[in-house]
């Protein structure tokens, strides 16, 4: 009997590569100011999609937007930039009083780390703090 998935399965080696090719490659994000052609645009895409028997969910769709959310960042003409709720939740964690709380922190804050210069520099101080012969004393320069 032959058969063929109508839906992509779990487990496959090779679909985290085809999946992240449909999805950077053949992404609609357009950064022109005229709504016609981006119209045409998704006209020919999905009806593309539509013969191929390929689906989406409406519901995670985003159209004309000049801004997207991809993989936990925003996305737009001028480049890629961190999203301002995880920035938030960041800088309103309170300030760590031992080890597994100063690593706790660094492990969130790492994914400011593609957005800020010099971070390993930065954050020098508080990795020294997770050393074992490391006396915790918590200094402005921590801060």
């Amino acid at each position: 009997m032959l058969w063929k998935w109508l839906v992509k399965p779990q487990g496959l080696k090779n679909a985290p590569a085809t999946s992240i090719d449909l999805y950077c490659v053949r992404r609609a994000v357009n950064d022109k100011t005229d709504i016609e052609m981006h119209k045409e645009h998704l006209r020919q895409r999905l009806g593309l999609m539509r013969k191929h028997k390929l689906y989406v969910n409406l519901k995670k769709c985003i159209f004309g937007a000049s801004e997207i959310p991809v993989l936990g960042c925003l996305v737009g003409k001028n480049g890629v930039r961190p999203d301002p709720e995880k920035v938030r939740v960041i800088n309103e964690l309170p300030t760590p009083s031992n080890v597994k709380e100063l690593r706790q922190f660094l492990g969130l804050a790492t994914y400011l780390c593609k957005y800020v210069d010099n971070y390993a520099g930065k954050i020098r101080p508080l990795s020294q703090r997770l050393k074992k012969e490391a006396a915790w004393n918590w200094t402005g320069e921590c801060q």
